[in-house]
């Protein structure tokens, strides 16, 4: 659950047959897609699209990922994605999520990523500006 406070993003997604296992739950490798996805949407529209970041030569490479499953997902459900931000530090930054199926908690989880350079592949730090917009929009502690 987001913490008070926190600038969200939330994704409806509607489960595949296809990202259904042989028991017809939601396969448990899925649950990262789907925080990159809210991610994604979570950066363009509280910052920036990260095709910007992607142009000023800067990738999030994912260091670390937590999933933690409560309840199984099925065909056909109707998913709420939600995402934000927990932290921002110089050249990194961890992203929280939930997945509910309506009042149902469903899994939740983290993602913390490495700020890396497009050219060398290399830790390199946010840029001060966007480092600045992105603290402000990290959850308060």
């Amino acid at each position: 659950m987001a913490p008070p406070g926190a600038t969200l993003s939330q994704l409806e997604h509607r489960v595949g047959f296809y990202e259904t296992d042989a028991m017809g739950v939601v396969h448990h490798s899925n649950y990262l897609r789907f925080f990159e996805r809210a991610r994604a949407l979570w950066l363009r529209e509280h910052d920036r699209p990260y095709s910007e970041y992607m142009e000023m030569g800067l990738h999030f490479a994912v260091t670390r990922s937590e999933v933690d499953h409560h309840d199984s997902a099925r065909f056909d459900d109707l998913l709420q994605v939600t995402a934000w931000a927990e932290w921002v530090r110089g050249a990194s930054l961890r992203i929280a999520y939930s997945v509910a199926c309506g009042a149902r908690p469903i899994a939740s989880g983290a993602t913390e990523h490495a700020s890396i350079s497009s050219e060398n592949g290399r830790v390199r730090r946010i840029p001060a500006e966007a480092r600045g917009r992105l603290q402000a929009l990290a959850s308060p502690s």
